[in-house]
Parts: C-alpha cells; structure tokens; sequence
C-alpha cells in the first residue's frame, strides 16, 4: 500500500485558543475554599509542605500563602503568634497514592498516625502542617 502525496505544502497555524494547564494532583475534601490560620515565618515551611510534598499549586496574585488543589484553594491567614484556633479538626486532603507519600513522608522526618476506616481500604495519614494544623490525608479510589 502506497500514501498519495498531498497536491499542496502543509503550514501550520498557530492555535489562538487559551491554554488550560492541567490541574494538580491532589484534592480537598470540602464544598468550598478552605481557610486556615497560621504564625508568621512559617511560609518557607509551608511552602516546602504543600508545594513539594502534597504537589499543590501556589496562587502567584496573593501575598498571603495561597495553594490551589483540583477543585479548591486553600488559604493561610497568617497572625503573630501566638495562634489561637477555633477547632481542631482537620483539613482533610485527598492524593493520588498514600504508598508514593509515605516513603517521603519519613525522608523528611514528619510524623504521621496511619488510620484505618470502617471499610476495606479505607486508611488515612493524620498529621501536623508546619503551621500546627492538622490534616488528615486520603487516598482517591477513583474508577479508571
């Protein structure tokens, strides 16, 4: 089987279109934007928590640490210690694999209680943010 070749030399156009970047990996388990407080000079912290461990993204506009995940922000309101809280439950964090996150979990020396749930396969990672609020971390058991 031989290819016909083309009667006229193909040029690109270039794609005018807006480009939609894909989402981060990671979710928040909420129905809206999720706000926390947090001591000031704890940003370099928090940043190397949520950027680099939990693969979140840093909002560029704010000045305050704002992370975006796939469906939600979460925001830092950053006070001078000490902090006072309201309540202590925890911000619950879906990710794509516990089994990825717990090796860099110890590599970097953050303790973590690991959870199990009422159902099969049902575990969570509970732990302390660098700002001193807790966070319990899921796994996603989406169908693919």
């Amino acid at each position: 089987m031989e290819l016909d070749h083309p009667s006229t030399e193909y040029q690109p156009t270039a794609d005018r279109r807006p480009r939609v970047f894909e989402p981060p990996p990671v979710r928040l388990a909420a129905v809206d934007d999720a706000r926390l407080p947090a001591p000031a000079g704890v940003e370099v912290q928090l940043d190397a928590f949520y950027l680099g461990l939990l693969r979140f993204e840093r909002d560029p506009e704010s000045h305050f640490p704002v992370y975006r995940a796939e469906n939600f922000r979460l925001h830092f309101d950053v006070h001078e210690p000490p902090v006072r809280r309201q309540d202590m439950r925890p911000l619950c964090i879906v990710v794509p694999s516990l089994a990825e996150l717990g090796p860099k979990l110890i590599d970097g020396e953050i303790e973590y209680t690991r959870q199990r749930g009422l159902l099969p396969a049902q575990e969570a990672l509970v732990l302390l943010d660098p700002a001193g609020n807790w966070v319990e971390i899921t796994e996603s058991h989406e169908l693919r």
